[in-house]
């Protein structure tokens, strides 16, 4: 690999490409997810541009186009408007052809005056970025080959090429909608799909992201990996970003005993969390309790070990046949009958956001009546914990 101007070793050629690729997976999931998208970050405007520049020059994505995909994703997730849901296109379709799915949509003209207002539209938007994306690509090709040489330079070139469409349309698009763990109930089918932080920039925490979207940090979880965060909190130490937002989080205040209009924004703003706390603290311990005192038949033990899992599910995903599977192991069980349908009458609390503060505090006290009414214990402690929640102070 020889006449460039840089000559390396072989594996210094493969740790230039992998280091050029983490720099656009950070511009994409830094400046085009976090801040336009989302606008849950703010940038120095030297910032803002090298990003904008990285990305004319390795990806020819227009931003505009780029947040008015994304931002029709999230507002018509998992329908036949999704510009590239799994759900709908079939897994293979999105992986492999997340990239062509993402090209359709951009060219959407309504979609893009509809979903894409906010972005930059100064001078060189408009006379260079947008209507040239694509020589920023062929201006990068021609950088490899006289840097690295015809051979190297080439690979490096197709690497930095590859990089979004496979990790970012294919993989987060697809995987993130398939397969993978939940933190957070939400009504579409996005999915965590740890451990590849280090190749998609903190991307792969999905349905996190869908759970709390407006959020800077990605991360839940202690032992989960945002790389994207840990390098907005290096760019905010050297006073080059500010964040906007984050997802809120709940603490105990163990000197409240009553529901009050603090708690209610609290626990609305936190739903999702709420109900995960609910999923591990109420139905994961009463269904311990049945499992040890009807599992002694194996069919029994098998249909009730099943419904762990369903039970915790978002209730609008579950299949037919998972729906009866759940309603077999429920009639065996009146207490898991009790804490399922008390699961969905305090999810039936958030649907009804819209009807005022003091009508939603009422429901709550009503669904903390019923659950210190049913005789379960783990209801009851939950019931004595939901009046303590309140949100912790806002850090960055």
């Amino acid at each position: 690999m020889t006449d460039g101007l840089i000559q390396l070793p072989w594996w210094g050629y493969v740790l230039t490409a992998l280091i050029l690729a983490q720099i656009t997976i950070a511009c994409v999931t830094l400046y085009l997810h976090r801040c336009q998208a989302h606008m849950a970050v703010r940038y120095h405007p030297s910032v803002s541009h090298f990003f904008r520049f990285w990305l004319w020059l390795t990806t020819g994505m227009v931003t505009r186009e780029w947040v008015a995909v994304h931002r029709k994703h999230h507002a018509r997730v998992e329908t036949e408007d999704d510009p590239h849901s799994p759900q709908i296109y079939g897994i293979h379709k999105v992986l492999w052809l997340g990239a062509w799915l993402y090209r359709r949509e951009a060219g959407n003209t309504d979609t893009v005056q509809k979903y894409g207002t906010g972005t930059p539209d100064d001078w060189i938007e408009r006379h260079l970025y947008t209507p040239h994306n694509g020589l920023g690509v062929l201006l990068l090709l021609a950088i490899d080959l006289a840097l690295f040489g015809p051979l190297a330079g080439s690979l490096i070139w197709a690497t930095q090429m590859i990089w979004i469409p496979l990790w970012a349309a294919g993989v987060i698009n697809g995987i993130g909608h398939y397969w993978g763990y939940r933190n957070f109930e939400v009504g579409d089918a996005s999915k965590n799909i740890v451990p590849w932080g280090f190749f998609i920039g903190g991307e792969e925490l999905h349905n996190n992201h869908h759970a709390y979207a407006s959020s800077a940090k990605f991360s839940n979880k202690s032992w989960e990996l945002d790389l994207g965060w840990l390098y907005l909190r290096i760019l905010g130490a050297l006073r080059l970003a500010e964040v906007k937002k984050t997802a809120p989080s709940l603490i105990v205040n163990e000197s409240k005993t009553q529901f009050d209009l603090d708690t209610v924004r609290a626990l609305i703003s936190s739903r999702f969390q709420v109900m995960a706390n609910f999923a591990g603290e109420v139905l994961n311990n009463v269904h311990a309790e049945e499992l040890h005192k009807l599992g002694a038949d194996r069919t029994t033990r098998s249909l009730l070990k099943r419904a762990r899992r369903l039970m915790r599910r978002e209730a609008s995903l579950l299949s037919d046949s998972a729906r009866t599977q759940l309603r077999s192991a429920l009639n065996l069980s009146p207490r898991l009958d009790t804490v399922y349908v008390m699961k969905q009458r305090l999810q039936a609390v958030w649907t009804r956001a819209n009807a005022g503060q003091e009508n939603l505090l009422l429901a709550l006290e009503e669904w903390c009546r019923s659950a210190e009414a049913s005789g379960i214990e783990a209801l009851r402690d939950f019931s004595a914990k939901l009046k303590r929640y309140e949100l912790a102070p806002a850090t960055a």
